[in-house]
């Protein structure tokens, strides 16, 4: 599997990727899955893949080199959007030639992208692509795509990225991000690629590839775990049978009459089935009472 993310903001891009592709016990694979495409001070784009490697590989190669039936190439295109016009027709060049004779194998057309970037004359650009070469745009709204094992790493970023994020601190929160993704899931690894597009430029501004040994991605490892431990142990825990007023903390109110959904045995295991009433909860308030009575 693999983890990629990219964000489209005010000042310009972030594109970070893994490289795993294969985590079975005897065998780990490592391909480098970020393209960049790029005539300085013209154009400059990049393309995430992930799902079948053969398919994704095949495709990047279509896009370097194929004109379409208009004329149309990746490299003449006066806007982002009929790029990806063009990656679309290569995913479906590569299905139309491909996807009958991986079905007879039990393998599936599965390839999904993220491709952005900027072309002179107009703003910075993000689509994520689909199987069936259609795609959608990044707005203001949302801000970011993922692609591969996605569900780890998207709470921090929705909780810290907005448009107007600088992109040093939106590349920290993709770092984090993958951080968190790399500590849940195996199919997931280093090394890492790291590029950050500035507005305008239209060139590559700043990339790195990112290993075990780098010094700042070690340091948001080790910091962002002992926050969140941190922050996790200043929180309380939780009240029970208590009056929502004694405390900012109620998890159960007092007197709820909340129950689980019970199921009882059957009668023929000849089990007891007489539930016995709990004694009666004690609260916070008479925890209280109880500490004053014994300081009296």
């Amino acid at each position: 599997m693999t983890y990629c993310v990219a964000m489209r903001l005010d000042a310009g891009l972030v594109f970070l990727s893994d490289s795993r592709t294969n985590a079975g016990v005897d065998h780990v694979g490592t391909f480098r899955k970020m393209n960049v495409f790029e005539a300085p001070g013209e154009r400059l784009m990049v393309l995430m893949t992930a799902g079948n490697l053969s398919i994704s590989q095949s495709v990047r190669q279509i896009i370097a080199e194929h004109t379409t039936s208009d004329g149309k190439s990746i490299w003449n295109v006066s806007s982002m959007y009929e790029a990806a016009q063009v990656v679309g027709e290569a995913i479906r060049m590569v299905h139309e030639r491909d996807a009958g004779t991986l079905e007879q194998f039990g393998i599936d057309f599965n390839v999904s992208m993220v491709f952005g970037g900027q072309i002179k004359g107009e703003r910075c650009r993000l689509f994520q692509m689909y199987s069936a070469g259609n795609f959608i745009e990044s707005q203001d709204e949302n801000t970011y795509f993922q692609i591969g094992e996605s569900k780890y790493g998207k709470p921090i970023i929705d909780r810290v990225v907005t448009p107007d994020t600088p992109l040093d601190e939106a590349a920290k929160c993709a770092l984090i991000s993958m951080d968190s993704t790399l500590r849940s899931n195996i199919s997931v690894g280093l090394p890492l690629d790291l590029l950050i597009y500035e507005t305008d430029k239209l060139t590559v501004t700043r990339f790195v590839t990112i290993d075990e040994h780098n010094q700042y991605f070690q340091m948001i490892r080790n910091t962002w775990a002992k926050q969140l431990k941190t922050v996790f142990e200043s929180i309380s825990d939780p009240v029970w049978n208590a009056a929502p007023e004694t405390t900012s903390n109620v998890l159960s109110s007092q007197g709820h009459k909340n129950q689980p959904l019970r199921i009882l045995p059957p009668a023929q295991f000849g089990i007891d089935k007489t539930v016995s009433a709990p004694g009666p909860l004690q609260t916070l308030a008479q925890d209280e009472s109880n500490s004053n009575n014994q300081q009296h």
